[in-house]
């Protein structure tokens, strides 16, 4: 008992604070996910009790839904080149800008930073890509001769795809970016000294053995708001390229998802998919932290 008591006394503040995020975790994460597992085998429109089917939905999605192959397919091409492409990008930007000023360091961080906090920013991108030859880069173009009819840069599905790509990248510089930011500030300089006193001598193998492994925590933060964020990509290309856009050719699962949950109210359908795409999620972090162990293991 004293045993016990002890323990509290000593921790109770710890776990007193840590309860007010468990309850919120369990209540807006936990409890939603097992919710949407157990609607995805039914039959529900928000209107209705909802009706079990067992697995129908899921075969539905992977047999008979040719929007929800396009939708995977397209996903699964956003995550392979924006979640890396996006992650090495914003931790070379972080590391390149840590040897600078402290000014020039605060101001380049919030440049970089600055995109993904400004709501209108699809805005400029549609007028730089806009269809008609009042369009930024379309008049450009023409008035140099490289082409003579405006480009559908936004509707074609030769061309709408790779401007969501780069449109997702430029503002892909979030929290991930600023994790690695404050993740270089706290390196044990100690460390350095006595890896040159061992021989290294160049910055890449100060690196690859010295900065990467003092870095496990912020790389691992990095990689989860990167998978999140790749997988997750469906605001960009729907104020880019409209919903549905032309051919489908950016519809993503969380379109899908969007489509079927808040357009058609079929709820279990909606969540079957919402459930296939938590799961990819779940298995590229696990991938994804076992690269980084490898990589980057942990010091102690």
């Amino acid at each position: 008992m004293n045993r016990t008591k002890g323990f509290f006394s000593k921790y109770g503040n710890a776990y007193f604070f840590l309860g007010f995020w468990l309850i919120l975790f369990v209540f807006f994460t936990l409890l939603p996910i097992g919710i949407a597992v157990v609607i995805s085998f039914t039959n529900f429109d928000m209107v209705q009790a909802p009706r079990f089917v067992g697995v129908a939905n899921y075969i539905r999605m992977f047999l008979d839904d040719d929007i929800f192959v396009k939708a995977f397919s397209n996903t699964m091409l956003f995550a392979l080149i924006t979640g890396p492409v996006g992650y090495i990008l914003s931790f070379v930007v972080a590391w390149f800008i840590n040897d600078m000023g402290r000014m020039t360091r605060t101001m380049l961080t919030f440049l970089f930073y600055s995109p993904s906090l400004i709501g209108s920013a699809y805005l400029m991108w549609m007028y730089l890509f806009s269809n008609d030859s009042y369009g930024i880069l379309n008049s450009f173009l023409i008035n140099w001769g490289f082409i003579h009819a405006p480009i559908q840069w936004l509707n074609d599905p030769n061309y709408n795809f790779y401007v969501v790509i780069v449109v997702v990248l430029w503002m892909g510089m979030g929290t991930g970016f600023l994790s690695f930011v404050a993740g270089f500030k706290q390196l044990n300089r100690s460390y350095f000294e006595a890896a040159a006193i061992d021989g290294l001598r160049n910055r890449w193998q100060e690196l690859w053995y010295i900065t990467l492994p003092q870095m496990r925590p912020q790389l691992l933060i990095g990689a989860v708001l990167s998978i999140s964020g790749s997988f997750a990509i469906g605001v960009q290309p729907a104020a880019l390229t409209g919903m549905p856009s032309t051919d489908y050719s950016t519809h993503t699962l969380v379109l899908h998802i969007q489509d079927y949950g808040n357009t058609r109210l079929e709820m279990g359908y909606a969540s079957a998919v919402a459930v296939v795409l938590f799961v990819i999620m779940v298995v590229s972090w696990v991938v994804i932290n076992k690269a980084i162990s490898s990589v980057a293991p942990d010091e102690g």
